[in-house]
């Protein structure tokens, strides 16, 4: 096995950084050297050395919505930074470089391709970010996980744990909850590492409304920063919930829900495709070319989920749609089985494939 590893660029926000993880997974089994280029700013700083591996450090940030100031010292940063990422490169001498998305992979990627280094693409949203969109025109491979982003992609879905993915069948679930005698829906909300204010309030008022036979069981993570918040809403509203700052074991989350109400990450749109659930989908409003909406419409095409934007979610609408679903189970059925249609279970393993061909490694 040749001893050069595989340069992982993904940085900033989990979005870019879990999926790297996990193709950094699939290729460490195979016996693969890995190392990871990154900022101490983003939060690839903590969770790459927990995972084990070497990481190598740039400084560069974003540069969208920046202050004056901070876009005049912009071309001198980036062209540090692309000197700290040639060095790296010259150092560690990689086989393929991957770019998994987030400022942090830019200055990689173009050195990269500057000095002929086989150079992979991966973008993890339904529309593609700045920094994918300069390195797609240099890379050798381009992937993505939604269709149609790059007319030259290669679809291969999003990374996404394994035990998310060994959940059992939809119908399977379905049946094994009617034979239990099951009544209540059980509903699980996620607003995502950072939480969701408008969901922690609406969520609760919706709920309040419900007859108290008729309620669903609820498990709500709710962010750190708005756990105290979300608590006294559900008191306020007379209603009993599990609520989790954040829920390790999503596995067993989504395998306990038939409805998850959430944001539209990336990540989070393949996890539902994966474990098989039906969901509604409340984007985030500032995400960046409203790229969640984009992301969202991949489940909502497919029959697998409702979509409402965030200035649209009204406690009415809520009990409605709650309502409805808790009382018309076959249609709950319908939508996690199309959304288990879309699952991609061998992501990592493709896109790991995809390295190691690039990098002449076979």
């Amino acid at each position: 096995m040749d001893a050069r590893p595989v340069l992982i660029m993904a940085g900033g926000t989990g979005g870019h950084v879990f999926p790297a993880l996990a193709v950094a997974d699939e290729l460490r089994s195979r016996g693969v050297p890995v190392v990871w280029l990154g900022t101490r700013a983003g939060i690839e700083a903590r969770l790459v050395p927990q995972a084990g591996y070497p990481i190598e450090w740039m400084s560069i940030t974003g540069l969208r919505g920046k202050n004056t100031l901070t876009l005049f010292l912009a071309p001198l940063r980036i062209i540090l930074a692309c000197w700290q990422a040639l060095l790296v490169l010259f150092k560690r001498k990689p086989c393929a470089v991957l770019g998994m998305g987030g400022f942090a992979s830019g200055p990689g990627g173009l050195m990269a391709w500057l000095i002929r280094t086989p150079l992979i693409v991966h973008e993890q949203n339904a529309i593609a970010g700045l920094t994918n969109k300069v390195l797609a025109k240099l890379s050798m491979v381009v992937l993505q996980a939604f269709p149609s982003v790059f007319k030259c992609g290669i679809t291969m879905g999003n990374p996404v744990r394994q035990s998310i993915c060994e959940i059992a069948e939809p119908e399977m679930r379905f049946s094994s909850r009617r034979d239990s005698g099951q009544k209540n829906l059980r509903l699980l909300v996620v607003g995502g590492s950072l939480g969701a204010a408008r969901l922690n309030e609406v969520i609760p008022q919706a709920l309040g409304e419900i007859d108290r036979d008729k309620r669903p069981e609820i498990i709500h993570q709710t962010g750190l920063k708005n756990i105290e918040s979300a608590r006294a809403f559900y008191d306020d509203a007379g209603v009993e919930a599990s609520i989790e700052a954040f829920i390790d074991d999503m596995s067993s989350a989504y395998e306990w829900a038939d409805l998850v109400i959430c944001r539209a990450g990336a990540m989070t749109v393949f996890e539902l495709a994966a474990a098989g659930i039906g969901s509604v989908l409340v984007p985030y409003p500032h995400a960046v070319d409203d790229h969640q909406t984009a992301n969202a419409r991949y489940l909502e095409g497919a029959g697998a989920a409702l979509i409402r934007q965030q200035n649209e979610l009204t406690t009415t609408w809520l009990v409605g749609v709650i309502t409805d679903l808790s009382e018309n189970r076959e249609k709950l059925l319908k939508m996690a089985v199309a959304a288990r249609t879309l699952a991609i279970p061998d992501s990592a393993k493709n896109i790991a494939d995809a390295c190691l061909d690039a990098g002449g490694i076979v």
